[in-house]
């Protein structure tokens, strides 16, 4: 099974997390940041992928330390659950609407960390959940699951329609990018490299 649980404990987190890539898109999600629980919510719908998040964290400074440790925890599950990435499609990509909000997300899962982040807010704060953090989710996520993300929003006035139009096209993006292609000959890499890993 491609599955895989990290734990990440720290002075400023105690995070649990839990994926499953072949999973049906079952989520258990408490971050104590609402609008984050929402987002992640959508990763497991859309990918989809069957992800539970239990974070604690220091929310009396601010939700920068838990939206960035969820970050690098869910790349790291991410990465041990894909393996050796043999037999991956390897690239993903989606344009996602909601209303006014168009968001594109291209995924490949190379081996080498790389994010590409265009993603503009009219407002800080949606919620209380501060809009600056999304770039520190996507940058950790990256480092963490080693892998190439660009997301650019190419329209869009309102925050929420934007930051959610943001994490279902990287749920759909990397979903495509981690099926198993069934065309590739004893689950090959797909890479002249003859490998994702190093």
């Amino acid at each position: 099974m491609r599955s895989a649980t990290i734990e990440r404990n720290t002075k400023e987190t105690q995070i649990s997390v839990a994926v499953d890539l072949d999973g049906a898109g079952r989520s258990d999600i408490s971050t104590g940041v609402g609008f984050f629980d929402h987002m992640l919510d959508q990763i497991a719908r859309h990918a989809p992928l069957d992800l539970t998040v239990l974070a604690k964290g220091d929310l009396h400074i601010d939700g920068h330390h838990t939206v960035e440790d969820v970050g690098i925890a869910i790349g790291q599950a991410v990465d041990r659950a894909l393996g050796d990435r043999k037999g991956i499609a390897r690239y993903g990509d989606a344009h996602v609407p909601l209303d006014e909000a168009l968001t594109r997300v291209v995924v490949d899962v190379s081996g080498r960390p790389f994010l590409v982040y265009e993603v503009a807010f009219p407002a800080q704060l949606i919620g209380g959940f501060d809009t600056e953090l999304m770039r520190e989710f996507f940058q950790a996520f990256s480092v963490h699951a080693r892998v190439g993300l660009h997301i650019e929003n190419l329209r869009g006035v309102n925050s929420h329609h934007i930051a959610e139009s943001a994490f279902k096209g990287f749920a759909r993006a990397l979903g495509k990018a981690v099926a198993i292609d069934p065309r590739r000959a004893q689950g090959e890499a797909p890479s002249t490299k003859g490998t994702l890993t190093a």
